[in-house]
């Protein structure tokens, strides 16, 4: 019989309550997409990505995809701190 274990969420006071990674990764010839990934550390949630998460590009250089993963980062952050995803 297995066990299961309930976690519950904790909100995020702050940005600092949040890990954000942005990365890319290359798909062709100058085809550069941003990978992203946002996890909230008060409960260790995964916020970004998600099952049908958007892509990030494609974009000409890899400069625009990081830092269009960074936006969108940026962008998670300030949404769950508005209104928590519990």
């Amino acid at each position: 019989m297995s066990k299961t274990v309930f976690i519950p969420s904790v909100p995020a006071t702050s940005e600092d309550d949040f890990e954000v990674s942005a990365t890319s990764k290359l798909a062709g010839y100058r085809r550069f997409f941003g990978v992203l990934k946002v996890v909230r550390t008060t409960d260790g949630r995964v916020l970004f990505p998600f099952d049908g998460a958007p892509e990030l590009g494609p974009y000409a250089t890899k400069l625009e995809a990081v830092a269009a993963a960074q936006v969108y980062g940026e962008h998670i952050v300030t949404s769950d701190l508005a209104r928590p995803e519990l």
